[in-house]
């Protein structure tokens, strides 16, 4: 099994860095503008291309690109709510999203504010919904990106720090141990897990301000 992850980590590493972290960006970016993150798959795209870095500057470098992705793409689909939200809404594509999907991403930012963006980043759906959500309603761009930078910045960190992690781990023991190829396969499978229970409990939390009547004003606090 070493052998058939040698290759695999190996092809990644042959794609040039430079392009590797641009397609990593592009990525991220296509899933956190408009409704694509519902079918990009940005993470998994980020979590492969990590496994390929082996310097301080590969790693930063991808990093901020990730971070520099998703806040751009979030910041186009802003632009998109502020200016052709409700048409969007109405549109095919947004009948195909479903009235209860957008009722829930506006429940939860006219309860929770800001607090609301910084959580929707980890949660499938509203990721991609919010932004163009909070482009529809009061509150402010600058509010926006105070609560959206942080939780992408530890988005980015997580994964690119995993992938990287488990990368050079299995390097390091591939030789000694003939199980090595394991090792790495349940740390990622381990991530995995750890990501989906905690999109589950932000899920069920944001799911407690679905069918609860907004007070209209929540979505232009400053909090």
């Amino acid at each position: 099994m070493n052998e058939l992850l040698d290759a695999i980590l190996d092809l990644v590493q042959g794609v040039d860095p430079v392009l590797r972290t641009a397609l990593a960006g592009l990525f991220i970016m296509l899933e956190t503008t408009i409704l694509l993150g519902l079918v990009v798959p940005g993470d998994t795209v980020v979590l492969v291309a990590s496994t390929a870095v082996d310097s301080p500057a590969e790693y930063w470098a991808l990093t901020i690109t990730v971070i520099v992705g998703a806040l751009t793409g979030a910041s186009l689909g802003f632009a998109i709510g502020r200016f052709f939200g409700p048409r969007l809404r109405a549109s095919r594509l947004g009948r195909r999203i479903g009235e209860k999907n957008w009722r829930r991403a506006e429940s939860f930012l006219d309860h929770r504010g800001g607090i609301a963006v910084f959580i929707s980043r980890f949660v499938p759906v509203l990721h991609s919904l919010t932004p163009l959500v909070v482009g529809m309603s009061g509150l402010r761009y600058r509010t926006f990106m105070l609560w959206l930078t942080p939780a992408c910045i530890l988005w980015a960190f997580a994964y690119v720090t995993v992938g990287s992690a488990a990368a050079e781990g299995y390097r390091s023991i591939a030789e000694q141990l003939d199980y090595a190829a394991l090792i790495f396969v349940g740390v990622i499978a381990g991530f995995w897990l750890l990501v989906f229970a905690v999109k589950k409990l932000l899920d069920r939390y944001v799911g407690r301000f679905a069918d609860q009547p907004g007070d209209g004003d929540a979505a232009t606090r400053e909090d």
